[in-house]
């Protein structure tokens, strides 16, 4: 039998952080569809998870984390390596930044190799911390400056030439 709270503070969450979630899985993939399919599997996973998840206060988090191996392990499927080049997003991004920098931006962000996209991501855009980026994403934190420097300095070159 349902659990009437749990079904309704799972749908609080979802509705709160839906947008948020999407965001960080279209940055981690670069295609809204696939991004649909990642926050889809991170929602699922935990909604079975919920009751322990909701309890330790961690819930965002290993969303993120459920989308961070979810697109590691669809990347790794044969089908997933072919990349279509004239996609655009279906939906408007937030008006704050000019469209020509935020396309640039995420084209910029997607050029960049995988492991570096996923460190610039979770470092930079979500604001995590040398040490939860390193555990999130299962590497030493030396790794996660690396990439994140790397990272950064390959933006800003691509950046710099586009204005």
């Amino acid at each position: 039998m349902r659990d009437p709270d749990r079904d309704a503070a799972f749908s609080e969450f979802v509705a709160a952080r839906q947008t948020h979630l999407r965001r960080i899985a279209y940055a981690l993939c670069g295609d809204w569809h696939r991004a649909d399919d990642l926050m889809q599997t991170a929602l699922t996973k935990l909604y079975v998870a919920w009751p322990r998840i909701r309890h330790e206060g961690g819930e965002e988090a290993y969303c993120r984390q459920i989308m961070v191996r979810a697109n590691i392990d669809e990347s790794r499927r044969p089908w997933r390596r072919e990349r279509p080049s004239d996609r655009l997003p279906e939906h408007a991004a937030d008006e704050s930044t000019p469209l020509e920098e935020r396309s640039a931006l995420f084209d910029a962000l997607q050029d960049l190799p995988e492991q570096q996209r996923k460190v610039v991501v979770l470092r930079h855009w979500l604001g995590l911390s040398v040490r939860e980026t390193a555990g999130e994403l299962g590497i030493s934190e030396g790794t996660v400056k690396s990439h994140s420097s790397r990272g950064l300095a390959a933006l800003e070159a691509v950046l710099a030439t586009q204005r």
